[in-house]
C-alpha cells in the first residue's frame, strides 16, 4: 500500500542543528492512516527550483497518521554554509509499508 502527497514548503528559521528538536517542523497527515503496527517509510523530493541554496529536507516522526518535515539547507561537517532560510518549494512525497 503505497500514498503520495505534495505540499508547499519554506523556511524562515535557521537551520536546524539540534536532533530531536522539531519545533520547526512542519506536520503532513498522511490521505488515510496505515494500519497499526505498520512500519512505515516517507521519501520526499524538492519538485522545484525556486532558491539558490540547497534545500535539504529533514523527516521526523514517521508514525502511522503521517509525519514531519522541514527544509533545512544543506551544511557540510558541522559547518553551517547557509542562512537556513528558503523559499517556498513544492515538495512530493510517497510513503509505504515495509
Amino acid at each position: 500500500m503505497f500514498q503520495t502527497g505534495k505540499l508547499q514548503l519554506s523556511s524562515s528559521n535557521p537551520v536546524a542543528t539540534v536532533g530531536g528538536d522539531t519545533s520547526s517542523f512542519t506536520q503532513v497527515t498522511f490521505p488515510a492512516a496505515f494500519p497499526d503496527g505498520s512500519s512505515v517509510v516517507v521519501v520526499p523530493f524538492v519538485q522545484t527550483f525556486n532558491g539558490p541554496d540547497s534545500p535539504g529536507l529533514r523527516i521526523a516522526d514517521v508514525t502511522t497518521v503521517g509525519f514531519k518535515i522541514r527544509i533545512n539547507e544543506l551544511h557540510a561537517h558541522g559547518k553551517v554554509t547557509a542562512d537556513g532560510t528558503h523559499t517556498t518549494e513544492t515538495v512530493g512525497w510517497i510513503a509505504g509499508t515495509v
